[in-house]
């Protein structure tokens, strides 16, 4: 999709308005973590993570793991464009692409990132739903790679829900934000569907599993 020079500028404006607003936000939150120690243990075998959470957990997580140089997968459209710039700012490269438009080429890029040693994100319900359904392009993407998904989940108190199609959480100015991250998860090399569809079904239970312990984490910053 070949975006039109209004939408560009559009884009632009919101990316200059809303980053300065989106960081000082984050700067008032008090982060509560477990899991964190799976990443030290990946990085130590010499593999990178491909991260997976619901895309209703974006701006959190891109508030947490900002200048990492993790590479995200986002769209094409108009939406896709002015959070790739929002994410350029806070240190991300992109992937242009989804499931309904450019995703193979998004694939391609992001198998060379990680060979060149960059870890990449995907919001795995994205970007169009259904909401709390893992796709299967970061499992596609493990087999090809031997690179582990890593599910992760983040949950916030007090907040603001979207009411979007994902159900956006905006942790509030002085939110208590927590993130759980889970064991990685391995998919067999050239998975056929059958493995893909299983592996597929393991980050699903992983990312549910984890939402109850990121509400933990929350629960003992509350008490």
């Amino acid at each position: 999709m070949t975006l039109s020079r209004p939408q560009r500028l559009k884009a632009a404006a919101i990316a200059a308005v809303g980053t300065p607003v989106i960081d000082a936000l984050g700067a008032t939150y008090r982060w509560h973590e477990a899991g964190t120690d799976v990443l030290a243990r990946i990085a130590r075998d010499g593999r990178r993570p491909i991260f997976a959470f619901w895309h209703g957990r974006i701006l959190a997580g891109m508030l947490y793991f900002r200048d990492r140089g993790i590479v995200v997968m986002t769209s094409e459209n108009f939406d896709g464009e002015w959070i790739a710039r929002i994410l350029g700012r806070f240190g991300y490269g992109t992937a242009r692409g989804s499931t309904s438009r450019g995703g193979s080429r998004a694939l391609v890029q992001l198998r060379r990132d990680l060979r060149d040693g960059s870890p990449v994100a995907f919001a795995v319900d994205g970007p169009r739903g259904p909401a709390r359904v893992v796709q299967a392009g970061a499992v596609w993407l493990a087999s090809a790679t031997g690179h582990p998904v890593v599910p992760l989940h983040l949950e916030a108190a007090p907040a603001w829900t979207v009411n979007s199609w994902d159900r956006h959480q905006v942790p509030r100015p002085g939110a208590d934000v927590a993130i759980a991250i889970g064991d990685p998860i391995d998919i067999e090399p050239r998975a056929d569907d059958e493995a893909i569809e299983a592996g597929r079904q393991a980050v699903q239970r992983a990312i549910v599993g984890l939402e109850g312990r990121a509400r933990a984490l929350l629960g003992k910053a509350h008490a």
